[in-house]
């Protein structure tokens, strides 16, 4: 959102720059993401000055041309000037561009450098400007004369009083409604400025001149019907006015904001809407049939054009303003084609509302509409603001379109929208900020954000307690823990001490919560060297467009979405993953560990289908799940190692295994079995007690290159949280002493067929000895002409060791020649000698 910086100073007064002021409003909490500079006339009149002509003679080679000679006071060498003007004379004061002054003429994109010339023979250090020349008007009739008060050396911009802008950039949060609108922002500097020891107070434009000149030239029927969807509904008619261009002052302020001028009735809702926050229409009343507004719900399927030419079919939901014929706007959100101002307009109708913010929010999702107006009333505007706004752009149309008010207000509001109304501890607000902060100090806070103290008390253990009313239109404050927001923001979070130390102490208790578990893996894989990202959620249907792994029919779809970029909820955190990795790669950032914990979401077309037949099935479900990525290099070259390492399927399977570890999880309890999959081009899943647990692989490089053009492998794994929580809850970590007898290392070599998998192989080993065999490792494979065809060669290592005794040669050779069985009888594994 935008700010006029001199715009705001209409509210509040105040002698900051722009700059100090930009400081404060961020610290409050309205963060300026940028400040840009205005000129009301381009170049700001820079090498402009005031010169007094000293003599005036014709040029001796033209018969159109002067010879001047200027001063521009102080004592400087006069300037000799060539003119063409014809109503150039000696002793006039007129505006000189130096030599070095780049001028900006009216209508014109590009300036030109004014330099020292010659003209006809006769040298000119400088020009004598018109209007249209510097970009003050449009005359070019002459060179400009001013008054001859004015003194030579005054700069331009003094003599037309430019003064520069500042727009900011308000980062505006969802909550902060309050302060779309320039007295908005100023209620939110006067309160940091009080609050600090500089009294002041935020005002809007007085309207107390406003008067009904005639209530019976031009009267009004309103009738609201839905009282639910407008609680509040006013307005005002205007006869006899003219439209026109708004005066500059007007269209500069527009402008400056980022809005194009229209009109001076159009110009003057936008104006009040930025200027306190009220959105308002006006209607023409000569398309008003029978002079009567309704505000209904429209009629189900009923067709509305809007202003900007599409047709809407209506939904019984929407809530509409309506003549006694059809409907003319979309309540809060658009008006409708035939209703606006034009240029015949004569007569109009001024609506300021208070209108349920579902009732907008849900209507322009439904549309597909979203305008300055919605983004307001769908937010809670202020419901104690129309009548203000209604008069003050009344006013504004008698000044610049003419005209009388002509019926009397219109104000329907029968059931009115109090404060909030609550008690805070300001003893327990400032433990949790960390702060004592004098109960003065934070009574003038609430104070100057219009907050009233309705009553004081002390509690027992000296805690001082308000009863206070908060103004409806903060609807985002309505507990003690938001006005501990809002008196820290104003105080100033640099106030605080630091170190802050929280004197609550917070205990986990002995909870089945996957939070630890996520707190304990995260703090595992950065230690690995992995970096935790965070995704949205809503992510693009087009992904999953034709896939087998995750149909797209099981996409939960967004009814209102905000594009179509964002249009379904993932069900997986793969893509999340490769855009990511494509955002890094493109920015030469291409070795990555990364890893995300987060939310996927389903959709069952049979359980909804069910659901409707039985009303037993949830079609929606959701899974918490980590995300494991890895691709690049692992490691960068150097001294001792000069060759580069790839990350490849090992790192992430790695990585994986090293979690289960930290959890307990014996690895030999589940196993992996090779999946097919279209996310993929090689993959394995790994199940443990009957599900599985998570999968990993290459990705399909037709996903990669072709969706994400990445040209490097990328290698992902993807967990179910909530089952790992399962196994977790199950693990009985034990304490034993280290044992004193000797564990046994024997290798084995196996010729296996080729598609048997070391997995296997370890699974078979298992089982044949589960007491004393430790662990199970594959050291080399090879695979050759030197073998039979269909054959590879496994070497393998096994670990054993008996905690009670020393290993005799013969209960190994026991042990060894069981596994040698168990795996010949499992995969048909042959002993290599």
């Amino acid at each position: 959102m935008k700010i006029s910086y001199n715009w705001l100073k209409e509210y509040v007064k105040t002698d900051l720059s722009a700059d100090q002021a930009a400081a404060i409003l961020t610290a409050a909490g309205l963060e300026i993401e940028g400040i840009e500079k205005v000129e009301s006339i381009r170049g700001g009149l820079q090498g402009l000055v005031v010169a007094e002509v000293l003599t005036c003679t014709d040029h001796p080679d033209s018969d159109h041309l002067h010879v001047t000679t200027v001063s521009v006071g102080d004592g400087a060498e006069p300037l000799q000037v060539v003119c063409g003007a014809p109503n150039v004379a000696a002793g006039q004061k007129v505006i000189l561009a130096q030599i070095g002054t780049v001028l900006y003429p009216t209508g014109e994109e590009e300036g030109f450098k004014i330099k020292k010339s010659k003209i006809r023979g006769v040298e000119s250090f400088g020009m004598l400007c018109a209007e249209d020349e510097i970009g003050v008007g449009t005359a070019h009739d002459g060179i400009i004369v001013l008054d001859p008060a004015t003194k030579p050396g005054t700069p331009a911009a003094e003599v037309y009083d430019m003064q520069d802008d500042y727009v900011y950039e308000v980062g505006l949060t969802p909550n902060r409604i309050d302060a779309a609108s320039h007295y908005g922002v100023a209620r939110d500097l006067a309160a940091y400025l009080t609050a600090n020891g500089q009294p002041t107070q935020a005002k809007l434009a007085d309207v107390s001149a406003f008067g009904v000149d005639d209530p019976t030239a031009l009267p009004v029927n309103v009738v609201v019907e839905d009282p639910a969807g407008a609680p509040r509904y006013s307005g005002v008619t205007v006869k006899g006015v003219k439209i026109a261009p708004s005066p500059d002052w007007l269209q500069q302020r527009l402008r400056a904001i980022g809005l194009n001028p229209k009109n001076n009735v159009v110009d003057i809702t936008n104006y009040v809407m930025y200027e306190c926050g009220q959105p308002l229409h006006a209607f023409d009343m000569g398309k008003v049939a029978g002079h009567k507004i309704v505000v209904r719900r429209a009629q189900e399927g009923e067709p509305f054009v809007t202003l900007d030419g599409v047709e809407h079919k209506l939904s019984a939901e929407d809530l509409m303003i309506c003549d006694e014929q059809r409907p003319m706007c979309l309540a809060g959100v658009f008006g409708g084609l035939d209703s606006g101002v034009s240029d015949t307009t004569t007569d109009i109708f001024i609506e300021a509302a208070y209108f349920n913010p579902v009732t907008v929010r849900k209507s322009a999702r439904r549309h597909g509409l979203s305008t300055d107006s919605s983004f307001r009333f769908e937010r809670g505007t202020d419901p104690d603001m129309p009548a203000y706004a209604l008069r003050r752009a009344a006013l504004l149309v008698k000044e610049l379109a003419g005209g009388t008010i002509a019926s009397e207000v219109v104000d329907l509001y029968p059931q009115k929208i109090g404060p909030f109304e609550f008690e805070v501890n300001l003893g327990r607000i400032n433990r949790l900020i960390g702060a004592d902060i004098p109960v003065e100090t934070a009574k003038a806070i609430l104070t100057g954000l219009e907050i009233e103290i309705r009553s004081e008390r002390t509690e027992a253990n000296g805690d001082t307690v308000l009863a206070i009313a908060v103004p409806a239109y903060r609807v985002d404050v309505q507990r003690e823990a938001d006005i501990a927001e809002e008196i820290l923001r104003i105080y100033g979070f640099n106030n605080v001490p630091n170190p802050h130390y929280i004197k609550n102490v917070i205990t986990y208790g002995n909870q089945k919560t996957p939070n630890r578990l996520i707190e304990a893996a995260s703090n595992l894989l950065v230690g690995q060297g992995c970096v935790e990202i965070m995704s949205n959620s809503l992510t693009r249907g087009a992904y999953y467009e034709g896939l087998v792994a995750y149909p797209a029919e099981n996409c939960v779809k967004i009814l209102n979405p905000l594009s179509n970029e964002l249009n379904v909820m993932r069900q997986t955190l793969l893509f999340n993953a490769l855009e990511a990795v494509a955002l890094n790669v493109n920015r030469r950032n291409g070795d990555l560990r990364l890893f995300e914990f987060g939310n996927c979401y389903f959709f069952s077309p049979a359980a909804a289908a069910a659901e409707g037949a039985k009303g037993t099935l949830k079609p929606y479900s959701e899974e918490r799940r980590l995300a494991l990525t890895v691709t690049g290099l692992e490691r960068q070259p150097n001294w001792n190692a000069p060759k580069p390492q790839m990350s490849d399927f090992f790192t992430v399977k790695y990585l994986t295994e090293q979690l289960l570890q930290r959890f307990g999880v014996n690895i030999y309890e589940g196993f992996y079995e090779t999946i097919e999959s279209d996310l993929y081009s090689e993959a394995v899943a790994y199940k443990i007690r009957g599900k599985k647990l998570f999968e990993m692989g290459v990705v399909s490089p037709k996903l990669a290159r072709g969706t994400f053009d990445l040209k490097q492998p990328v290698y992902f794994m993807e967990m179910n949280v909530g089952h790992l929580q399962k196994i977790v809850e199950t693990v009985r970590v034990q304490a034993a002493e280290l044992s004193k007898y000797p564990e046994v290392k024997r290798d084995l070599a196996l010729l296996v067929d080729k598609n048997v998998t070391f997995s296997q192989l370890r699974e078979a080993a298992s089982k044949a000895e589960k007491k004393l065999l430790k662990s199970v490792g594959l050291f080399d494979v090879y695979e050759g002409d030197k073998l039979p065809e269909g054959k590879k060669s496994y070497a393998l290592n096994f670990v054993i060791e008996d905690t009670t005794k020393t290993l005799t040669d013969t209960e190994i050779e026991r042990i060894m020649g069981n596994i040698a069985a168990a795996l010949a009888k499992a995969t048909g594994a042959q002993v290599r000698a």
